[in-house]
């Protein structure tokens, strides 16, 4: 198992304190769910968790048993262009633009950003005054690195519940999420199987190469996002469900155990938000949270150059 004092390549919450935005305002287009690729997913009986944790305390385990639903799913995260369709359709304005920052992983930041505010623990991430998901990098960054089919960045979850409210659809649940990512293949570690990523030779995902923070080989062929369709799908037709960026659920972040040290945890991340997938900054080596039943909470006006999320729809 994983060392759990190592950090995640997640900064920690609760840096704004800002109301968050509402899409109390927004109407929801007719025909929302055809700006995205979708497949349907069969209902029934759904695993969630895992018997073999990696992750000490991030309630991991035990696997256990849901009922899902059938529904929808988008096959790739919410892209730059489908995101910039909602802004330009609502006038929306996310949480990052609102409070004027986001965090940036350092290796990303220009140099003429100047000096960045690190974070204590994790000084990998960089508070960058203008980053927002147009401007990924920081202030007059979109002509070099946005690209439309690549997943949206430094969208919170009140920025991500909004544009699912608006095509029609919602975020999916952890055991929707999970359901979805076995790709119909029951108790495995990864969408494809069991078989481990590794650094040189298998390489069916979009994470870390190399020793991080420092080096990053990108054997994979990226050094940050992937476009949203890329690698081989899973069984139900699905990319990119672990690595590349994380994605958001509608769940509250909740572990189920007695442990004091547990509780106290939960109770500083009172609000937070579960993520699922990992990034294109995990490695096994300190995050290894790229597996379909690691989980990470976040406050949910969390913003970073490695957040994204999907919407699914009732079927």
């Amino acid at each position: 198992m994983t060392d759990p004092s190592k950090p995640s390549c997640c900064p920690p919450g609760g840096t704004k304190d800002q109301p968050a935005p509402t899409d109390a305002a927004i109407t929801p287009r007719p025909d929302g769910i055809s700006l995205h690729d979708t497949v349907p997913v069969p209902g029934g009986q759904s695993l969630v968790g895992t018997n073999r944790p990696e992750i000490l305390n991030d309630g991991e385990d035990p696997i256990r048993k849901s009922r899902v639903k059938p529904f929808r799913i988008a096959t790739t995260t919410v892209t730059n262009a489908q995101f910039q369709a909602f802004v330009k359709a609502t006038g929306y304005v996310t949480e990052a633009e609102r409070f004027g920052w986001s965090f940036v992983f350092w290796a990303q930041v220009p140099k003429r950003v100047g000096p960045t505010q690190a974070v204590m623990g994790f000084e990998w991430w960089r508070r960058v005054d203008g980053a927002n998901w147009r401007d990924i990098n920081g202030p007059e960054s979109f002509a070099e690195v946005w690209q439309p089919d690549h997943p949206v960045v430094h969208v919170s979850w009140a920025d991500a519940m909004a544009y699912a409210h608006w095509v029609g659809g919602r975020l999916p649940t952890e055991a929707e999420w999970e359901h979805a990512a076995r790709g119909g293949l029951g108790d495995v570690r990864f969408p494809w199987g069991d078989r481990e990523p590794d650094d040189d030779a298998f390489l069916p995902c979009n994470i870390w190469q190399g020793a991080f923070p420092d080096q990053n080989t990108a054997v994979d062929g990226y050094v940050t996002t992937a476009p949203a369709r890329s690698f081989e799908p899973n069984g139900y037709g699905l990319y990119n469900l672990v690595g590349n960026v994380w994605e958001w659920t509608s769940d509250p972040f909740r572990i189920r155990s007695l442990k004091k040290a547990t509780k106290a945890r939960l109770a500083a991340m009172k609000g937070y938000k579960v993520s699922k997938g990992g990034s294109f900054l995990c490695h096994k080596s300190y995050c290894y949270r790229y597996r379909i039943a690691a989980r990470s909470g976040n406050s949910p006006d969390s913003t970073t150059t490695h957040q994204g999320f999907r919407v699914i729809w009732p079927d």
